[in-house]
């Protein structure tokens, strides 16, 4: 009898039907292991944000991820973010995971720090002290706690800069004061030199500013009023300022900035308007008009003023 497995026809239709068996288990080996590694679970909770916290470890990162059922195996996930480059590391942020993503996807995100959270626009207005600044960041950030904020930034008054700001809704107390501080130093640094040239200290500047801030009604005025401010302290005189009454009887500076003045008022603080004034007032249109004497400052109250 004719042994047929020798022929050339015979052996290749073996190979061929041995390799399709080969890829089919190929392919249903990988099938498997996508859906029980790599694929997102099944309770994959849409629309969730998971917040990595600073300083927080790799492992502990994969535990959080899949006690959240945002990941199926945490040896994969971390295999993945070492691929990424990040080591052992993980980028601090809160994560929105707006859809479904297999793990090689979570991990690439958050070992590229991709939060996909809209941030919004945050402006403080020049002279807003630590709790009018609170009050607009309770209304903005889901997780800011005033309590904590006006308690660590007791010290700062003065020293978060007023600006337009962009964080995330999940933004904290810390991440705010840590933003307007840091803007506070990149905008006073180019100003040490004039400030040590004009021989005073940083935080007269700032505390004179802040007064200014709140005295002053435009860029127009801010310089004289400033000039005004610093010739009375040099006459020994009290200050005398709405925005800070307890000068009324006391002399000197007050012994904290009343507010956060912008780089405008500090400009005017360090480089003041010399003139011959020491009286002035805003009429009710915000105009300011200048006195030389308390006899002509009370002309202009009766004028400007009743």
């Amino acid at each position: 009898m004719e042994d047929l497995s020798t022929e050339p026809n015979f052996i290749l239709k073996s190979n061929f039907i041995f390799s399709k068996k080969v890829v089919f288990y190929i392919l249903l080996f990988l099938i498997f292991t996508y859906l029980l590694f790599l694929s997102a679970p099944v309770d994959f909770p849409i629309g969730v944000i998971i917040n990595i916290n600073q300083g927080e470890s790799l492992r502990s990162a994969s535990f959080k991820l899949k006690e959240n059922h945002i990941i199926r195996s945490r040896i994969v996930f971390e295999a993945f973010v070492i691929i990424y480059g990040r080591e052992k590391r993980v980028i601090s942020a809160d994560y929105l995971f707006e859809n479904k993503l297999p793990v090689f996807e979570v991990a690439r995100r958050i070992s590229k720090g991709e939060r996909h959270l809209a941030p919004i626009k945050v402006t403080i207005p020049e002279g807003f002290d630590i709790s009018e600044i609170a009050q607009v960041f309770t209304s903005r950030l889901s997780t800011f706690n005033k309590d904590k904020f006006l308690l660590e930034a007791r010290e700062l008054e003065g020293y978060l800069f007023p600006d337009t700001y962009f964080f995330f809704t999940t933004d904290t107390e810390q991440e705010v004061i840590k933003s307007m501080n840091e803007n506070y130093e990149k905008k006073i640094t180019p100003l040490r030199p004039q400030i040590v040239s004009s021989g005073k200290s940083e935080k007269e500047i700032i505390i004179m500013a802040s007064i200014v801030e709140r005295e002053a009604k435009g860029n127009n005025d801010r310089a004289f009023i400033s000039g005004i401010l610093w010739k009375r302290l040099s006459l020994n005189m009290p200050l005398q300022v709405d925005a800070t009454p307890e000068t009324y009887k006391t002399r000197g500076l007050p012994k904290n900035p009343i507010g956060n003045p912008g780089l405008q008022a500090i400009e005017a603080t360090i480089y003041p308007k010399k003139s011959n004034y020491l009286y002035y007032l805003h009429d009710k249109d915000g105009i300011a008009h200048y006195a030389k004497t308390f006899a002509e400052h009370k002309q202009n109250i009766l004028k400007y003023l009743k």
